[in-house]
C-alpha cells in the first residue's frame, strides 16, 4: 500500500474506531466483543482499501464489515452469554439522574432481540443509515429492513414497557 493510501486508511480507522465500536456494543451486549469485531472490520477494510469506492461506499462497506463480525463471533462455540456483570454495573450506584440505568435496560433489551433485528435497529437508530444503506450492509431487501426494524421497535417498547413497569 502507498503511504498516502496508508495515512488515508490511518486516518479513517482513527475516526470510525468508537463510532464501529459502539455500535458492535449495542448489537452484541459485550465491549470485549464490540472491540474484537471493530478491529476485525478495520481489518477487513484495510485489506480491500484500494478496491472500496472512498465516496460513498467506505461507512457502509466499513458497517458491513462490523455486522459480519458480530454474527460471525456469535456463531463461535467458546462464546460466553454474559450480558451484564459487575464490573459493567459498578458505576450504576454512583449516577443520581438514573441514566446509566437507563442505557443498560436499553442494552439488555437489545440483547433480547434476534441478531437480524438488533442489527437493523442499531444501524438504522443508533448508525443512522438509511434503509437501503442498512439493506445493503445486511444484505436484504429494503422490505425485509423495514419489517425487521418494525418487529425490533414493537418488541422493543414492550421489553422497555415491562422495566418500567417493574421499576421500584
Amino acid at each position: 500500500m502507498k503511504a498516502s493510501d496508508e495515512a488515508e486508511f490511518t486516518e479513517f480507522a482513527a475516526a470510525m474506531i468508537r463510532r464501529l465500536r459502539r455500535t458492535a456494543y449495542l448489537m452484541c451486549g459485550d465491549w470485549h466483543r464490540a472491540e474484537d469485531a471493530a478491529q476485525d472490520a478495520l481489518v477487513k477494510v484495510y485489506r480491500r482499501w484500494n478496491r472500496i469506492d472512498r465516496t460513498h461506499g467506505l461507512n457502509s462497506y466499513a458497517h458491513q464489515c462490523l455486522v459480519t463480525s458480530v454474527f460471525d463471533q456469535s456463531r463461535r462455540p467458546w462464546r460466553r452469554e454474559r450480558l451484564v456483570d459487575a464490573d459493567d454495573r459498578a458505576g450504576v450506584l454512583d449516577d443520581p439522574a438514573g441514566s446509566v440505568d437507563d442505557r443498560m435496560f436499553v442494552v439488555e433489551a437489545l440483547a433480547a432481540l434476534p441478531p437480524s433485528q438488533r442489527a437493523c435497529v442499531v444501524l438504522r437508530h443508533y448508525g443512522d443509515l438509511s434503509i437501503e444503506q442498512t439493506a445493503a450492509v445486511l444484505g436484504i431487501g429494503v422490505g425485509g429492513v423495514k419489517s425487521q426494524t418494525s418487529r425490533a421497535l414493537t418488541r422493543l417498547r414492550e421489553l422497555l414497557d415491562q422495566t418500567e413497569r417493574s421499576a421500584p
